[in-house]
């Protein structure tokens, strides 16, 4: 049985990032989880993702720890 990834996006608040997330909604991909990953700057945002707000999280060596 295929399970769906867990998918975390670096540099999530940036046009590149921006991008992905409209990719991955515009072509219905599934992701069982999405991690939205940023500066220490842009972390505690939120951010749109399928009607839901995602909260972003700093960037750090543990961020894709389960990816």
């Amino acid at each position: 049985m295929k399970t769906n990834p867990v998918v975390a996006i670096a540099g999530a608040t940036g046009a590149v990032g921006v991008e992905m997330i409209r990719c991955l909604e515009e072509r219905s991909f599934p992701v069982k989880e999405l991690k939205l990953l940023a500066s220490a700057r842009s972390a505690g945002k939120t951010m749109k993702f399928r009607g839901k707000d995602i909260k972003v999280e700093e960037l750090t060596e543990e961020s894709f720890k389960g990816v």
